[in-house]
């Protein structure tokens, strides 16, 4: 009775995985949103070719056929917004910045002029299209205790609001910039 040889067998999968993995590896054509050499502003095209639209690692078909789903690569965002969005925050830090997810969260700001309170904002933009209901803002403020210890503090029912007509009101200013030139 011969035993049969797992090693080979192990080693085959670990190829065979290693190069399916391998396979989507290579050179990006990726553009960025944004202004180009013109000062014209560039959205993501949509770089799925018709060979991939259904297909996973370019070209391998899961479970069979086209896909009638058209898919886009690139951010998943409306540009116009992400670009106020930034402009608008540009005062506070940064935490982190997805343009893929369409999130932005800023660290914790304090204002010089306004000692022992401070304010973080969160903004979602939820759409690829420029629309009153494609971003959400959230916005968190702390007072500093007399023992050093941020309490969370309550905050006006109209600031999210606010912010959130002020990067609309930006998105738009770049929408009407980038047509008129």
């Amino acid at each position: 009775m011969t035993q049969p040889n797992t090693f080979s067998f192990t080693a085959g999968a670990l190829v065979l995985l290693l190069a399916l993995g391998l396979n989507g590896c290579g050179p990006s054509n990726s553009t960025f949103p944004g202004p180009d050499e013109t000062g014209r502003d560039t959205p993501f095209p949509d770089q799925t070719s018709e060979r991939d639209r259904g297909s996973l690692f370019s070209g391998v078909k899961v479970f069979g056929g086209k896909s009638n789903k058209t898919t886009a690569s690139g951010i998943g965002v409306n540009s116009y917004l992400w670009r106020a969005s930034l402009d608008t925050l540009a005062f506070m830090p940064l935490q982190s910045a997805d343009p893929f997810g369409g999130v932005i969260i800023s660290d914790w700001y304090q204002d010089a002029a306004i000692p022992g309170e401070r304010f973080k904002v969160t903004v979602y933009i939820l759409d690829q299209r420029l629309r009153a209901d494609g971003i959400k803002v959230a916005v968190f403020k702390q007072k500093a205790a007399t023992n050093g210890v941020w309490n969370d503090a309550p905050l006006g029912a109209d600031t999210a609001s606010e912010l959130e007509n002020t990067i609309l009101t930006r998105a738009r200013q770049l929408r009407i910039d980038s047509v008129q030139q």
